[in-house]
Protein backbone atom coordinates (compact mmCIF):
# COMPACT_ATOMS: atom_id res chain seq x y z
CA UNK A 1 0.00 0.00 0.00
CA UNK A 2 1.43 3.17 -1.07
CA UNK A 3 -0.32 5.79 0.55
CA UNK A 4 -0.78 7.07 3.84
CA UNK A 5 -4.11 6.27 5.31
CA UNK A 6 -4.33 8.93 7.79
CA UNK A 7 -4.08 11.46 4.19
CA UNK A 8 -6.74 8.99 3.01
CA UNK A 9 -9.27 9.21 5.88
CA UNK A 10 -8.52 13.41 5.72
CA UNK A 11 -9.28 13.13 2.33
CA UNK A 12 -12.73 10.91 2.55
CA UNK A 13 -13.83 13.83 4.90
CA UNK A 14 -13.03 16.48 2.53
CA UNK A 15 -14.70 14.62 -0.29
CA UNK A 16 -18.02 13.88 1.94
CA UNK A 17 -18.69 17.12 3.61
CA UNK A 18 -18.23 18.58 0.06
CA UNK A 19 -20.73 15.84 -1.82
CA UNK A 20 -17.66 15.54 -4.11
CA UNK A 21 -18.49 11.83 -5.56
CA UNK A 22 -15.85 11.54 -8.28
CA UNK A 23 -13.08 12.26 -5.45
CA UNK A 24 -14.94 10.32 -2.57
CA UNK A 25 -15.24 7.20 -5.61
CA UNK A 26 -11.43 7.18 -6.34
CA UNK A 27 -10.12 7.47 -2.45
CA UNK A 28 -12.81 4.72 -1.58
CA UNK A 29 -11.53 2.41 -4.34
CA UNK A 30 -8.59 2.26 -1.74
CA UNK A 31 -10.86 0.75 0.39
CA UNK A 32 -10.40 -2.91 0.77
CA UNK A 33 -6.70 -2.17 0.98
CA UNK A 34 -7.06 -0.64 4.88
CA UNK A 35 -6.82 -2.93 7.36
CA UNK A 36 -9.80 -2.73 10.13
CA UNK A 37 -9.32 0.16 12.14
CA UNK A 38 -9.44 2.45 9.36
CA UNK A 39 -12.09 0.84 7.49
CA UNK A 40 -14.16 1.50 10.75
CA UNK A 41 -13.06 4.85 10.51
CA UNK A 42 -14.01 5.71 6.64
CA UNK A 43 -17.15 3.95 7.44
CA UNK A 44 -18.06 6.16 10.43
CA UNK A 45 -17.46 9.43 8.21
CA UNK A 46 -19.71 8.44 5.39
CA UNK A 47 -22.39 7.63 7.82
CA UNK A 48 -22.21 10.96 9.02
CA UNK A 49 -22.85 12.18 5.04
CA UNK A 50 -26.16 12.41 3.10
CA UNK A 51 -27.81 9.23 2.60
CA UNK A 52 -27.97 9.80 -1.13
CA UNK A 53 -24.15 10.63 -1.62
CA UNK A 54 -23.19 7.70 1.00
CA UNK A 55 -25.83 4.95 0.30
CA UNK A 56 -24.57 4.56 -3.48
CA UNK A 57 -20.94 3.47 -1.43
CA UNK A 58 -22.37 1.01 1.26
CA UNK A 59 -23.97 -1.06 -1.85
CA UNK A 60 -20.93 -0.92 -3.77
CA UNK A 61 -18.46 -2.35 -1.36
CA UNK A 62 -21.13 -5.08 -0.92
CA UNK A 63 -21.14 -5.71 -4.53
CA UNK A 64 -17.05 -6.40 -4.25
CA UNK A 65 -17.40 -8.35 -0.80
CA UNK A 66 -21.17 -9.70 0.33
CA UNK A 67 -19.45 -11.28 3.75
CA UNK A 68 -18.63 -7.20 4.81
CA UNK A 69 -22.49 -7.29 5.85
CA UNK A 70 -21.33 -9.42 8.98
CA UNK A 71 -18.90 -7.04 9.85
CA UNK A 72 -19.91 -5.09 12.74
CA UNK A 73 -18.12 -2.17 11.95
CA UNK A 74 -19.86 -2.07 8.43
CA UNK A 75 -23.38 -2.83 9.74
CA UNK A 76 -23.54 -0.59 12.34
CA UNK A 77 -22.77 2.70 9.68
CA UNK A 78 -24.82 0.92 6.69
CA UNK A 79 -27.70 0.72 9.60
CA UNK A 80 -27.32 4.48 10.50
CA UNK A 81 -27.52 5.54 6.76
CA UNK A 82 -30.40 3.12 6.34
CA UNK A 83 -32.48 5.10 9.49
CA UNK A 84 -31.77 8.36 8.49
CA UNK A 85 -33.66 8.19 5.06
CA UNK A 86 -35.30 4.31 5.15
CA UNK A 87 -37.68 5.65 1.41
CA UNK A 88 -34.33 6.03 0.00
CA UNK A 89 -33.17 2.84 0.57
CA UNK A 90 -36.84 1.28 0.04
CA UNK A 91 -36.82 2.96 -3.72
CA UNK A 92 -33.40 1.03 -4.30
CA UNK A 93 -34.82 -2.43 -3.52
CA UNK A 94 -37.37 -2.13 -5.47
CA UNK A 95 -35.26 -0.46 -8.42
CA UNK A 96 -32.90 -3.80 -8.64
CA UNK A 97 -30.27 -2.99 -6.59
CA UNK A 98 -27.16 -5.55 -6.13
CA UNK A 99 -26.53 -7.75 -4.09
CA UNK A 100 -30.70 -7.67 -4.15
CA UNK A 101 -31.48 -10.62 -2.36
CA UNK A 102 -28.95 -9.82 0.70
CA UNK A 103 -30.07 -6.03 0.62
CA UNK A 104 -33.99 -7.26 1.16
CA UNK A 105 -32.50 -9.98 3.93
CA UNK A 106 -30.91 -6.88 5.58
CA UNK A 107 -34.49 -4.72 5.00
CA UNK A 108 -35.62 -7.45 7.01
CA UNK A 109 -33.29 -7.27 9.89
CA UNK A 110 -33.90 -3.50 10.65
CA UNK A 111 -37.64 -4.28 11.30
CA UNK A 112 -38.57 -0.99 9.81
CA UNK A 113 -42.33 -1.18 8.68
CA UNK A 114 -41.58 1.56 6.25
CA UNK A 115 -40.21 -1.52 4.17
CA UNK A 116 -43.08 -2.98 3.93
CA UNK A 117 -44.97 -1.22 1.03
CA UNK A 118 -41.71 -1.43 -1.22
CA UNK A 119 -41.51 -5.40 -0.32
CA UNK A 120 -45.13 -6.52 -1.36
CA UNK A 121 -44.35 -4.42 -4.59
CA UNK A 122 -41.55 -6.74 -5.14
CA UNK A 123 -43.65 -9.74 -4.33
CA UNK A 124 -45.82 -7.98 -7.07
CA UNK A 125 -42.79 -7.47 -9.71
CA UNK A 126 -40.72 -10.87 -9.91
CA UNK A 127 -40.82 -14.22 -10.52
CA UNK A 128 -37.44 -15.38 -9.22
CA UNK A 129 -37.99 -17.49 -6.39
CA UNK A 130 -34.77 -16.52 -4.45
CA UNK A 131 -35.92 -12.95 -4.69
CA UNK A 132 -39.66 -13.51 -3.61
CA UNK A 133 -38.19 -16.62 -0.68
CA UNK A 134 -35.99 -13.65 0.96
CA UNK A 135 -38.95 -10.85 0.56
CA UNK A 136 -41.32 -12.91 2.24
CA UNK A 137 -39.23 -13.65 4.90
CA UNK A 138 -38.23 -10.54 5.66
CA UNK A 139 -41.69 -9.19 5.79
CA UNK A 140 -42.24 -11.80 8.41
CA UNK A 141 -39.21 -10.21 10.39
CA UNK A 142 -40.58 -7.27 10.41
CA UNK A 143 -44.14 -8.67 11.68
CA UNK A 144 -45.92 -5.85 10.76
CA UNK A 145 -49.75 -7.16 10.14
CA UNK A 146 -50.14 -4.92 6.73
CA UNK A 147 -48.22 -7.82 5.03
CA UNK A 148 -50.30 -10.16 6.01
CA UNK A 149 -52.71 -10.34 3.03
CA UNK A 150 -49.90 -10.05 0.30
CA UNK A 151 -47.72 -12.66 2.41
CA UNK A 152 -50.63 -15.10 2.77
CA UNK A 153 -51.41 -15.61 -0.86
CA UNK A 154 -48.07 -17.53 -1.16
CA UNK A 155 -49.21 -19.78 1.22
CA UNK A 156 -51.17 -21.60 -1.41
CA UNK A 157 -47.77 -21.41 -3.95
CA UNK A 158 -47.22 -24.38 -6.16
CA UNK A 159 -43.94 -23.86 -5.18
CA UNK A 160 -42.88 -25.91 -1.92
CA UNK A 161 -40.18 -23.24 -0.54
CA UNK A 162 -42.48 -20.41 -1.07
CA UNK A 163 -45.26 -21.74 0.76
CA UNK A 164 -42.59 -22.62 3.83
CA UNK A 165 -41.61 -19.36 3.43
CA UNK A 166 -45.15 -17.94 3.96
CA UNK A 167 -45.83 -20.27 7.16
CA UNK A 168 -42.80 -19.30 8.71
CA UNK A 169 -43.27 -15.21 7.96
CA UNK A 170 -46.89 -15.68 9.03
CA UNK A 171 -46.08 -16.69 12.45
CA UNK A 172 -43.49 -14.35 12.73
CA UNK A 173 -46.30 -11.97 11.96
CA UNK A 174 -48.79 -13.39 14.60
CA UNK A 175 -51.77 -11.16 14.42
CA UNK A 176 -54.82 -12.80 14.80
CA UNK A 177 -55.44 -12.59 10.96
CA UNK A 178 -52.44 -14.71 10.15
CA UNK A 179 -52.38 -16.80 12.63
CA UNK A 180 -56.49 -17.44 10.83
CA UNK A 181 -54.95 -17.83 7.39
CA UNK A 182 -52.66 -20.51 8.62
CA UNK A 183 -55.56 -22.00 10.43
CA UNK A 184 -57.36 -22.41 7.23
CA UNK A 185 -54.42 -23.94 5.26
CA UNK A 186 -54.31 -27.09 8.13
CA UNK A 187 -55.79 -30.19 6.79
CA UNK A 188 -54.14 -30.37 3.31
CA UNK A 189 -50.41 -31.95 4.50
CA UNK A 190 -49.77 -33.25 7.89
CA UNK A 191 -46.07 -32.16 7.45
CA UNK A 192 -47.43 -28.26 6.96
CA UNK A 193 -49.65 -28.99 10.10
CA UNK A 194 -46.62 -30.08 11.82
CA UNK A 195 -45.22 -26.63 11.15
CA UNK A 196 -48.25 -24.64 11.90
CA UNK A 197 -48.83 -26.25 14.78
CA UNK A 198 -45.64 -25.87 16.36
CA UNK A 199 -46.33 -21.63 15.69
CA UNK A 200 -49.64 -22.10 17.47
CA UNK A 201 -47.52 -23.47 20.87
CA UNK A 202 -45.81 -20.11 20.43
CA UNK A 203 -48.35 -17.83 19.50
CA UNK A 204 -50.95 -18.79 22.32
CA UNK A 205 -53.32 -16.64 21.37
CA UNK A 206 -56.96 -17.84 21.59
CA UNK A 207 -57.42 -18.76 17.92
CA UNK A 208 -54.09 -20.75 18.37
CA UNK A 209 -55.05 -22.97 21.34
CA UNK A 210 -58.43 -23.43 19.70
CA UNK A 211 -56.71 -25.15 16.71
CA UNK A 212 -54.40 -27.30 18.87
CA UNK A 213 -56.93 -28.08 21.12
CA UNK A 214 -59.04 -29.37 17.84
CA UNK A 215 -56.11 -31.46 16.86
CA UNK A 216 -57.15 -33.77 19.35
CA UNK A 217 -59.37 -35.20 16.76
CA UNK A 218 -57.23 -35.19 14.21
CA UNK A 219 -57.08 -38.29 11.55
CA UNK A 220 -53.20 -38.55 11.85
CA UNK A 221 -51.75 -40.19 15.03
CA UNK A 222 -48.46 -38.10 14.88
CA UNK A 223 -50.41 -34.85 14.13
CA UNK A 224 -52.51 -35.93 17.88
CA UNK A 225 -49.38 -36.65 19.65
CA UNK A 226 -47.53 -33.14 18.20
CA UNK A 227 -50.39 -31.62 19.48
CA UNK A 228 -50.74 -33.34 22.93
CA UNK A 229 -47.38 -32.38 24.02
CA UNK A 230 -47.78 -28.84 23.11
CA UNK A 231 -50.37 -28.98 25.05
CA UNK A 232 -49.03 -30.44 28.08
CA UNK A 233 -45.86 -28.17 27.37
CA UNK A 234 -48.34 -24.76 27.79
CA UNK A 235 -50.34 -26.16 30.64
CA UNK A 236 -53.58 -24.01 32.74
CA UNK A 237 -53.75 -21.75 29.95
CA UNK A 238 -55.79 -24.66 27.68
CA UNK A 239 -57.00 -26.20 31.06
CA UNK A 240 -60.50 -24.30 29.71
CA UNK A 241 -60.74 -25.94 26.09
CA UNK A 242 -59.84 -29.03 27.15
CA UNK A 243 -62.43 -29.50 29.81
CA UNK A 244 -64.97 -27.87 27.15
CA UNK A 245 -64.09 -31.54 25.68
CA UNK A 246 -65.91 -33.31 28.45
CA UNK A 247 -69.11 -32.06 27.15
CA UNK A 248 -69.22 -34.09 23.80
CA UNK A 249 -69.53 -37.64 23.00
CA UNK A 250 -66.41 -38.76 20.82
CA UNK A 251 -64.57 -41.44 22.70
CA UNK A 252 -61.48 -40.31 21.48
CA UNK A 253 -61.61 -37.14 21.94
CA UNK A 254 -62.65 -37.72 25.58
CA UNK A 255 -59.50 -40.10 25.88
CA UNK A 256 -57.22 -37.85 24.44
CA UNK A 257 -58.10 -34.78 26.84
CA UNK A 258 -58.30 -36.62 30.01
CA UNK A 259 -54.26 -37.84 28.90
CA UNK A 260 -53.15 -34.16 28.19
CA UNK A 261 -55.32 -32.91 31.69
CA UNK A 262 -53.49 -35.27 33.75
CA UNK A 263 -50.27 -34.74 32.67
CA UNK A 264 -50.83 -30.94 32.99
CA UNK A 265 -52.25 -32.00 36.78
CA UNK A 266 -54.27 -28.46 36.83
CA UNK A 267 -56.64 -29.06 40.02
CA UNK A 268 -59.49 -27.46 38.02
CA UNK A 269 -60.35 -30.15 36.12
CA UNK A 270 -60.79 -32.29 39.26
CA UNK A 271 -64.31 -31.76 39.49
CA UNK A 272 -64.99 -31.92 35.29
CA UNK A 273 -63.54 -35.15 35.40
CA UNK A 274 -65.55 -36.75 38.67
CA UNK A 275 -68.53 -35.44 36.94
CA UNK A 276 -67.64 -37.03 33.67
CA UNK A 277 -67.40 -40.63 35.77
CA UNK A 278 -70.64 -40.25 37.47
CA UNK A 279 -72.28 -39.79 34.39
CA UNK A 280 -70.53 -43.74 33.79
CA UNK A 281 -69.42 -43.52 29.98
CA UNK A 282 -70.39 -46.44 28.10
CA UNK A 283 -66.68 -46.46 26.52
CA UNK A 284 -64.13 -48.24 29.09
CA UNK A 285 -61.53 -46.36 27.50
CA UNK A 286 -62.83 -43.25 28.44
CA UNK A 287 -62.93 -44.41 32.30
CA UNK A 288 -59.85 -46.13 32.01
CA UNK A 289 -58.13 -42.47 31.02
CA UNK A 290 -60.78 -40.87 33.70
CA UNK A 291 -59.23 -42.36 36.45
CA UNK A 292 -55.79 -42.45 35.10
CA UNK A 293 -56.34 -38.95 34.75
CA UNK A 294 -57.64 -38.63 38.79
CA UNK A 295 -54.61 -40.60 39.52
CA UNK A 296 -52.42 -37.63 38.45
CA UNK A 297 -54.02 -34.88 40.03
CA UNK A 298 -54.40 -33.90 43.67
CA UNK A 299 -58.32 -34.81 44.82
CA UNK A 300 -58.60 -32.78 48.26
CA UNK A 301 -62.11 -33.86 48.35
CA UNK A 302 -64.09 -36.63 47.30
CA UNK A 303 -61.71 -39.20 46.49
CA UNK A 304 -64.04 -41.34 48.04
CA UNK A 305 -65.58 -41.83 44.03
CA UNK A 306 -62.97 -43.24 43.49
CA UNK A 307 -64.02 -46.68 44.71
CA UNK A 308 -66.73 -47.08 42.66
CA UNK A 309 -63.83 -47.61 39.75
CA UNK A 310 -62.43 -51.19 41.98
CA UNK A 311 -66.32 -52.41 40.85
CA UNK A 312 -66.06 -51.43 37.03
CA UNK A 313 -66.55 -54.41 34.67
CA UNK A 314 -63.63 -53.86 32.91
CA UNK A 315 -60.34 -54.97 34.23
CA UNK A 316 -58.11 -52.05 32.75
CA UNK A 317 -60.66 -49.68 34.27
CA UNK A 318 -60.21 -51.52 38.05
CA UNK A 319 -56.33 -51.25 37.69
CA UNK A 320 -56.31 -47.15 36.86
CA UNK A 321 -58.84 -46.61 39.85
CA UNK A 322 -56.77 -48.76 42.14
CA UNK A 323 -53.36 -47.15 41.16
CA UNK A 324 -55.71 -43.41 41.92
CA UNK A 325 -56.71 -44.73 45.16
CA UNK A 326 -53.21 -45.64 45.96
CA UNK A 327 -52.09 -42.12 45.01
CA UNK A 328 -55.19 -40.22 47.09
CA UNK A 329 -55.66 -43.22 49.89
CA UNK A 330 -57.35 -41.81 53.08
CA UNK A 331 -59.51 -43.43 55.97
CA UNK A 332 -62.39 -42.92 54.48
CA UNK A 333 -61.60 -44.88 51.16
CA UNK A 334 -59.69 -47.62 53.36
CA UNK A 335 -63.60 -48.13 55.09
CA UNK A 336 -65.03 -48.49 52.33
CA UNK A 337 -62.80 -50.49 50.38
CA UNK A 338 -62.35 -53.07 53.28
CA UNK A 339 -66.52 -53.34 53.22
CA UNK A 340 -65.95 -54.16 49.43
CA UNK A 341 -63.97 -57.62 50.01
CA UNK A 342 -66.03 -58.92 53.26
CA UNK A 343 -66.86 -61.88 50.96
CA UNK A 344 -64.40 -64.38 48.87
CA UNK A 345 -65.86 -64.06 45.58
CA UNK A 346 -65.42 -63.04 41.99
CA UNK A 347 -65.77 -59.57 43.06
CA UNK A 348 -62.81 -59.63 45.13
CA UNK A 349 -60.61 -61.28 43.23
CA UNK A 350 -60.89 -58.62 40.59
CA UNK A 351 -60.11 -56.08 43.15
CA UNK A 352 -57.04 -58.05 44.76
CA UNK A 353 -56.02 -58.73 41.03
CA UNK A 354 -56.35 -54.65 40.29
CA UNK A 355 -54.69 -53.53 43.54
CA UNK A 356 -51.68 -56.04 42.74
CA UNK A 357 -51.62 -55.00 39.33
CA UNK A 358 -51.39 -52.12 40.21
CA UNK A 359 -48.84 -52.06 42.72
CA UNK A 360 -50.92 -49.94 45.17
CA UNK A 361 -49.18 -51.25 48.10
CA UNK A 362 -50.41 -49.03 50.81
CA UNK A 363 -53.88 -49.95 49.71
CA UNK A 364 -52.25 -53.70 49.50
CA UNK A 365 -51.11 -53.46 53.35
CA UNK A 366 -54.77 -51.53 54.98
CA UNK A 367 -56.81 -54.24 53.19
CA UNK A 368 -55.19 -57.02 54.60
CA UNK A 369 -56.98 -56.76 57.40
CA UNK A 370 -59.96 -58.31 56.07
CA UNK A 371 -59.61 -62.11 55.75
CA UNK A 372 -61.34 -62.61 52.99
CA UNK A 373 -59.12 -59.99 50.92
CA UNK A 374 -55.82 -61.44 52.63
CA UNK A 375 -56.75 -64.92 51.61
CA UNK A 376 -57.64 -64.13 47.72
CA UNK A 377 -54.61 -62.09 47.60
CA UNK A 378 -52.10 -65.02 49.02
CA UNK A 379 -53.18 -67.16 46.63
CA UNK A 380 -53.15 -65.23 43.32
CA UNK A 381 -49.53 -64.09 44.75
CA UNK A 382 -48.43 -67.60 44.93
CA UNK A 383 -50.00 -68.96 41.83
CA UNK A 384 -50.95 -66.38 39.37
CA UNK A 385 -48.00 -63.61 39.37
CA UNK A 386 -44.87 -63.25 37.89
CA UNK A 387 -41.71 -63.76 40.02
CA UNK A 388 -40.38 -60.61 40.27
CA UNK A 389 -44.11 -59.10 41.25
CA UNK A 390 -44.54 -61.93 43.41
CA UNK A 391 -40.92 -61.30 44.93
CA UNK A 392 -42.31 -57.10 45.72
CA UNK A 393 -44.95 -58.19 47.63
CA UNK A 394 -43.45 -60.84 49.62
CA UNK A 395 -40.55 -58.54 50.64
CA UNK A 396 -43.67 -56.07 51.57
CA UNK A 397 -44.80 -58.76 53.76
CA UNK A 398 -41.95 -59.21 55.38
CA UNK A 399 -41.08 -55.64 56.10
CA UNK A 400 -44.40 -54.83 57.68
CA UNK A 401 -44.53 -57.89 59.80
CA UNK A 402 -46.66 -60.51 57.73
CA UNK A 403 -43.94 -62.68 57.35
CA UNK A 404 -45.92 -65.79 58.47
CA UNK A 405 -47.97 -65.01 55.68
CA UNK A 406 -45.37 -66.61 53.21
CA UNK A 407 -45.24 -70.62 52.54
CA UNK A 408 -41.48 -71.41 53.17
CA UNK A 409 -39.40 -71.86 49.64
CA UNK A 410 -39.90 -75.34 48.35
CA UNK A 411 -37.46 -76.93 45.80
CA UNK A 412 -38.94 -76.68 42.52
CA UNK A 413 -37.90 -78.54 39.30
CA UNK A 414 -36.55 -75.74 36.88
CA UNK A 415 -39.29 -74.37 34.45
CA UNK A 416 -38.33 -74.52 30.95
CA UNK A 417 -37.75 -71.37 29.22
CA UNK A 418 -40.78 -69.22 28.27
CA UNK A 419 -41.51 -67.56 25.23
CA UNK A 420 -41.05 -63.50 25.33
CA UNK A 421 -43.69 -62.06 24.06
CA UNK A 422 -43.33 -57.62 23.75
CA UNK A 423 -45.52 -55.33 25.11
CA UNK A 424 -45.16 -51.32 24.75
CA UNK A 425 -47.41 -48.78 25.98
CA UNK A 426 -46.65 -45.09 27.52
CA UNK A 427 -49.40 -46.13 30.17
CA UNK A 428 -47.59 -47.94 32.87
CA UNK A 429 -50.91 -49.48 34.17
CA UNK A 430 -51.43 -50.69 30.58
CA UNK A 431 -47.81 -52.64 30.76
CA UNK A 432 -49.00 -53.84 34.40
CA UNK A 433 -51.97 -55.50 32.91
CA UNK A 434 -49.67 -57.01 30.06
CA UNK A 435 -47.52 -58.14 32.28
CA UNK A 436 -50.17 -59.75 34.21
CA UNK A 437 -51.93 -61.49 31.21
CA UNK A 438 -49.20 -62.36 29.18
CA UNK A 439 -47.45 -64.11 32.40
CA UNK A 440 -51.20 -66.39 32.77
CA UNK A 441 -50.74 -66.92 29.22
CA UNK A 442 -47.45 -68.37 29.63
CA UNK A 443 -45.68 -65.83 28.59
CA UNK A 444 -42.56 -64.17 29.43
CA UNK A 445 -43.34 -60.64 29.15
CA UNK A 446 -40.71 -57.73 28.46
CA UNK A 447 -42.30 -54.29 28.28
CA UNK A 448 -41.27 -50.86 27.09
CA UNK A 449 -42.40 -47.32 27.79
CA UNK A 450 -40.58 -46.10 25.46
CA UNK A 451 -41.08 -47.10 21.76
CA UNK A 452 -37.38 -46.09 20.77
CA UNK A 453 -36.30 -48.72 23.70
CA UNK A 454 -38.22 -51.70 22.08
CA UNK A 455 -36.87 -50.64 18.72
CA UNK A 456 -33.01 -50.63 19.67
CA UNK A 457 -34.18 -53.97 22.03
CA UNK A 458 -35.65 -55.17 19.17
CA UNK A 459 -32.45 -55.65 17.38
CA UNK A 460 -30.76 -57.38 19.08
CA UNK A 461 -33.37 -60.06 20.48
CA UNK A 462 -36.06 -61.52 18.59
CA UNK A 463 -39.61 -62.64 20.35
CA UNK A 464 -42.42 -64.36 19.42
CA UNK A 465 -44.90 -61.70 19.24
CA UNK A 466 -44.91 -57.81 19.98
CA UNK A 467 -48.15 -55.94 21.14
CA UNK A 468 -47.58 -51.68 20.59
CA UNK A 469 -49.97 -49.33 21.52
CA UNK A 470 -50.95 -46.39 19.06
CA UNK A 471 -50.82 -43.05 20.37
CA UNK A 472 -47.58 -42.92 21.82
CA UNK A 473 -45.46 -39.58 22.74
CA UNK A 474 -41.83 -40.26 21.29
CA UNK A 475 -42.88 -42.58 18.49
CA UNK A 476 -46.57 -43.69 17.43
CA UNK A 477 -46.87 -47.48 17.04
CA UNK A 478 -47.39 -47.03 12.90
CA UNK A 479 -43.38 -45.92 13.69
CA UNK A 480 -42.36 -48.38 15.55
CA UNK A 481 -43.87 -51.18 13.17
CA UNK A 482 -42.08 -49.85 10.20
CA UNK A 483 -39.00 -49.34 12.11
CA UNK A 484 -39.30 -52.85 13.49
CA UNK A 485 -40.02 -54.46 9.93
CA UNK A 486 -36.67 -53.18 8.34
CA UNK A 487 -35.33 -55.89 11.03
CA UNK A 488 -38.34 -58.88 10.49
CA UNK A 489 -40.59 -59.53 8.54
CA UNK A 490 -44.54 -60.46 9.07
CA UNK A 491 -43.74 -63.90 9.10
CA UNK A 492 -40.99 -64.08 11.35
CA UNK A 493 -42.89 -61.45 13.48
CA UNK A 494 -46.38 -60.69 14.02
CA UNK A 495 -47.19 -56.87 15.64
CA UNK A 496 -50.45 -56.61 17.15
CA UNK A 497 -51.40 -53.15 17.37
CA UNK A 498 -53.77 -52.43 20.24
CA UNK A 499 -55.86 -48.80 20.30
CA UNK A 500 -58.71 -47.42 21.65
CA UNK A 501 -59.23 -45.44 17.94
CA UNK A 502 -60.92 -47.41 14.80
CA UNK A 503 -59.52 -44.59 12.80
CA UNK A 504 -59.68 -45.50 9.11
CA UNK A 505 -56.47 -43.18 8.36
CA UNK A 506 -54.35 -45.05 11.46
CA UNK A 507 -55.40 -48.48 10.38
CA UNK A 508 -54.44 -48.15 6.93
CA UNK A 509 -51.08 -46.35 7.57
CA UNK A 510 -50.79 -49.26 10.13
CA UNK A 511 -51.16 -52.33 7.83
CA UNK A 512 -48.84 -50.42 5.33
CA UNK A 513 -46.53 -50.12 7.74
CA UNK A 514 -46.20 -54.03 8.29
CA UNK A 515 -48.74 -54.86 11.44
CA UNK A 516 -49.79 -58.07 11.03
CA UNK A 517 -53.29 -57.15 13.10
CA UNK A 518 -55.27 -54.62 15.05
CA UNK A 519 -56.68 -54.92 18.64
CA UNK A 520 -58.99 -52.66 19.93
CA UNK A 521 -58.79 -51.50 23.11
CA UNK A 522 -59.72 -52.96 26.35
CA UNK A 523 -57.85 -56.10 25.77
CA UNK A 524 -58.64 -58.98 28.19
CA UNK A 525 -56.43 -62.22 28.40
CA UNK A 526 -58.73 -63.70 26.37
CA UNK A 527 -58.28 -61.13 23.28
CA UNK A 528 -54.41 -61.21 23.80
CA UNK A 529 -54.66 -65.32 24.21
CA UNK A 530 -57.04 -65.21 20.83
CA UNK A 531 -54.16 -63.06 18.82
CA UNK A 532 -51.67 -65.60 20.03
CA UNK A 533 -53.26 -68.51 18.95
CA UNK A 534 -53.90 -66.85 15.83
CA UNK A 535 -50.07 -66.08 15.09
CA UNK A 536 -48.10 -68.27 16.78
CA UNK A 537 -50.57 -70.97 17.71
Amino acid sequence: MDFDPKHLIQEIEYNVSKRDKIKAGIVLSYFFDLDKEYRAQVLRILATGDPSFSLPYFLEFLQKEPNLIEDSDFETAFLEVIFADPHLFGDMLTSGAEPRTLLIKFAGETKLPDFVPYLTEILTSTNEEDILEATILALGQIGDPQATTPVSEFLYSNNRTLMLAAIKALGQIGSPTAIKRLSEKMGQDPNIDLLILDIFGKIQDSLSLTKLNETLSSHYAHLRNYAKNKLVKIGSKVVPFLIENLNYDDPDLLIHTLNVLGEIGDPAAVMPIRKLLNSHPQNSNVRFAAYEALGMLPIDKGAYTLAAGLMDEDEQVRVAAASAIEKNLNPVLVAGIRNMVKEKNKETFNLVKAVITAQAKDLFLNLLAEDSFKEVALDYLKTKTPEDVRNFYFELLRKYGYAELIDKPKSKKKEPKKKIAVAVDDSKMILSLYKSNLFELGFEPVLFANPKEAVEWLKKNKPVIVFTDLNMPQMTGIQLTAETRKIYSKKQLPIIMVTTQNEATDNEAALEAGVSDILYKPFTKESLEEKVKEYIG
